[in-house]
């Protein structure tokens, strides 16, 4: 049976209709920038663009600013979050902040993200110093200390913080993506349902996941322990002091089951030298309604921030005035695993 060539032109047209209709509605719907997954898409299509560094991947557009899930996200020239970067000044106290989306503050204010309010409650004390949010979206350790290492260290910081999300172990592909996911919310709508249905199906899968992720032998694993090497060796060379905070996955904080993460990044920190911090216990308590930034969003909200904040302030106010890295020690913690002392 042939098709004529009308048939086939009417037939394309009536797709292509039915395709760009959709993609309109899509748009539509999405308008109030409530959808978590088309916001994160905005924020790579507005904010981020392709690094000339393989290791990275991807940095912010410097300066650039963007409305992204009804937030004002600003990134100035050195690639970070907030205004203007001053002059270093003598005896200045200059903190550096290094994650992922959670420590940039996805979905919170910038006054009220965990760099904001750390230098805030700190210069309450009458103490010359700046935070620097040095937060990026889709980074992993190795990543975010590549970045300090080849970007940042001009920034001469006293301390750096890694606010380490229990999947910064996880091994990251750079992708451009092809032209449809690019610039298509359809697109995009239907390659994050196609994931939903092959992703983890229960916390069992997801448990398991991360236990192959924190493998002793896994990739993600030796390449995040490289770059704790490495961050450390530099510390060590500038007199800088490291902490590592790691911040819980908020899906199931009442019966929270990645505590073996936690303990595994307290030995990582003795081994490097760091101060760890565990930030589970700073958000104890509460309920996905309490602490999610959309009900589709499992990123920390502004009172998550503030929690994780005041836990990291007085180990921040107290830290060792040894010109060299703090010995290790260990805070926060309690009875699901994670330590409360050094080993």
């Amino acid at each position: 049976m042939r098709i004529s060539a009308s048939s086939a032109i009417l037939f394309l047209t009536t797709v292509a209709v039915f395709l760009l209709t959709a993609e309109g509605l899509i748009r539509v719907r999405n308008w109030s920038q409530t959808n978590y997954h088309v916001e994160m898409w905005r924020y790579a299509r507005l904010l981020k663009q392709p690094s000339e560094n393989p290791i990275l991947g991807h940095v912010h557009v410097r300066p650039s600013e963007a409305f992204l899930q009804k937030v004002k996200i600003r990134i100035n020239s050195k690639g970070l979050r907030g205004g203007p970067v001053a002059p270093i000044r003598p005896g200045q106290r200059r903190i550096l902040l290094l994650g992922s989306s959670i420590a940039l503050g996805w979905g919170v204010d910038e006054q009220d993200t965990v760099a904001a309010q750390l230098e805030t409650r700190l210069r309450a004390d009458s103490e010359d110093v700046v935070v620097f949010n040095g937060g990026i979206g889709n980074y992993n350790a190795v990543r975010y200390v590549e970045r300090y290492l080849t970007m940042l260290s001009d920034l001469e910081p006293t301390d750096i913080v890694l606010l380490y999300f229990i999947n910064d172990a996880e091994q990251l592909e750079s992708r451009a993506g092809n032209f449809l996911l690019r610039n298509s919310q359809l697109a995009v709508t239907l390659w994050i349902a196609r994931n939903r249905i092959r992703g983890p199906s229960g916390k069992g899968d997801l448990i398991e996941h991360y236990r192959q992720i924190y493998a002793p032998d896994a990739t993600g694993h030796t390449a995040m322990l490289s770059a704790m090497n490495r961050l450390s060796v530099a510390a060590a060379a500038s007199g800088t002091r490291v902490y590592l905070a790691v911040v819980p996955d908020v899906h199931d904080l009442a019966n929270y089951p990645f505590g073996f993460v936690h303990q595994r990044m307290a030995q990582v920190a003795s081994q490097f030298g760091f101060t760890f911090v565990d930030l589970l216990p700073a958000l104890d308590g509460l309920g996905p309604e309490d602490i999610w930034a959309l009900p589709t969003d499992p990123h920390p909200n502004g009172l998550g921030h503030r929690r994780m904040a005041q836990a990291l302030y007085p180990v921040l106010r107290e830290r060792s005035r040894s010109p060299q890295r703090p010995p290790f020690r260990a805070v926060g913690g309690g009875d699901r695993g994670s330590p409360t002392a050094a080993p």
